[in-house]
């Protein structure tokens, strides 16, 4: 990809999981896959719409949208699009933390000939097909309209309430 700290993360690889889980077809429900990256050099909407445009045309071939973030510029849109000012963060792996669910909080990446795995909050919610709110960045409306689009997709999800999750899920 050669861009710096990049994973493919968050909600198509939950819903691929989910739509293994449930013997779906692989792409069923999936409106698109995300790609972050860590570039703190280039702060520029345009820096990320060029590395956006750049991989959508090298992976034009996909059937889904390809969502690509530059997570260390994401505190300077944040509070426009969600309502609320948030502190840059220092890594990709810092973003994840606050992605919205804790089945969704996971990425992937080539390692070599392997595959590299991050997942603070583990990988039993996301093989488990659980969606539990990770509170330490959303809102209630905005996880609640994640899972309502979800389960329209995958009714077999189990969902856990907001009021069920401590204020701060703990990261183990």
């Amino acid at each position: 990809m050669a861009l710096p700290d990049c994973w493919l993360v968050a909600g198509g690889l939950a819903q691929s999981v989910w739509n293994d889980s449930f013997g779906m077809d692989p792409l069923h429900g999936i409106a698109d896959i995300d790609l972050v990256y860590f570039d703190p050099e280039d702060l520029t909407e345009q820096g990320e719409a060029q590395n956006a445009n750049r991989l959508g045309e090298v992976f034009r071939e996909l059937p889904v949208r390809l969502d690509v973030k530059n997570e260390a510029r994401v505190h300077l849109w944040y509070a426009a699009k969600f309502g609320a000012a948030i502190s840059p963060y220092c890594s990709t792996l810092d973003a994840i933390t606050t992605f919205p669910t804790t089945a969704t909080a996971v990425g992937i990446r080539p390692a070599g000939a392997d595959i590299a795995l991050v997942a603070p909050f583990g990988l039993d919610d996301l093989m488990g097909c659980v969606v539990r709110p990770n509170k330490k960045q959303i809102t209630r409306d905005i996880y609640e309209a994640k899972f309502r689009r979800w389960i329209r997709y995958w009714p077999d999800l189990t969902i856990v309430a907001w009021d069920d999750v401590p204020e701060v899920a703990d990261i183990g």
